[in-house]
């Protein structure tokens, strides 16, 4: 057999793979939909560099959490997760510097206080209005962060 037909043979087996990867990504995302909607939601893991370290992903709210899935994985697991009694909202922005073109086009930078730290978010503003009322509408009886 020629060397031609392998190479072609192997982009056949490439081309699958990629299609099939793609099909597993969409398919995923309407697993993660199914309980309810989802928004775009970035997460930053790392803080070291002016503007970096921003992760595309997906949110969702399960309860009293709010979930986030990496776009790309193929896990049906959120890779973070923060507890609504958690997170206190203190700030949001505009993107600076590199993370415009890191993040999805007209999305703001949120900043939140946790009891792990400082967790940086960015998402829509119809997004941020829905993260907004669903930190303000705790449970009865429940306590705001920093109110003490």
């Amino acid at each position: 057999m020629p060397v031609w037909q392998w190479l072609l043979d192997a982009a056949g087996v490439l081309l699958v793979l990629v299609l099939l990867y793609g099909l597993a990504l969409v398919v995923r995302r309407r697993v993660i939909a199914r309980d309810g909607g989802t928004f775009e939601l970035s997460h930053r893991v790392r803080s070291d560099r002016a503007g970096r370290g921003w992760l595309l992903g997906i949110g969702r709210y399960s309860g009293e959490q709010l979930e986030w899935f990496r776009i790309f994985s193929l896990s049906p697991r959120a890779k973070r997760c923060w507890q609504r009694t958690e997170l206190t909202y203190e700030e949001r922005r505009a993107p600076e510097g590199p993370e415009q073109s890191a993040l999805f086009p007209d999305h703001v930078v949120i900043v939140c206080r946790s009891d792990d730290g400082i967790v940086e978010l960015a998402m829509g503003t119809s997004s941020l209005t829905g993260f907004q009322s669903w930190l303000e509408a705790r449970p009865p009886g429940a306590e705001m962060p920093g109110s003490r």
